[in-house]
């Protein structure tokens, strides 16, 4: 098995690489859109307390589909070798229609699997995540 961790992406928020290589599989932690080295969240304000008093998921979606990319190509591997996606969102009524036209940009030449589902809430104050497989050709 194999760990990697991009010099690029976001720094995870807890104890676990960016990414896991076993065989020919390549299993990426969540990613979420925040920015490396700091804890800048695109298109996000916070209020006083630290609560999201406003977002703009069409600048979260670019910034984790971004983060993902710099992940793959820091694991040895692609966007193309993508397999399967699960994706979070914490707010599936107002902001499914903006995400799914995105990922579609991305996307539209490489056509992993989904799975997208709603959550209560996500480990910082963002309103994506993303959980993503990837297979990588021997």
């Amino acid at each position: 098995m194999s760990v990697f961790q991009s010099d690029k992406a976001p720094e995870p928020v807890g104890l676990y690489p960016h990414a896991r290589r076993v065989g020919d599989m390549l299993f990426l932690s969540g990613v979420g859109p925040r920015k490396k080295g700091t804890k800048e969240i695109p298109g996000v304000t916070l209020d006083a307390d630290g609560q999201i008093a406003a977002y703009d998921i069409e600048a979260q979606c670019h910034s984790v589909f971004n983060n993902v990319k710099d992940i793959l190509e820091a694991s040895e591997a692609q966007w193309s070798d993508l397999v399967d996606v699960t994706v979070f969102l914490t707010n599936m009524k107002a902001d499914f229609k903006t995400f799914n036209s995105i990922y579609a940009e991305y996307f539209k030449d490489v056509q992993p699997c989904r799975t997208t589902v709603e959550v209560n809430a996500l480990p910082t104050p963002i309103a994506i995540e993303l959980k993503c497989i990837a297979y990588l050709k021997s």
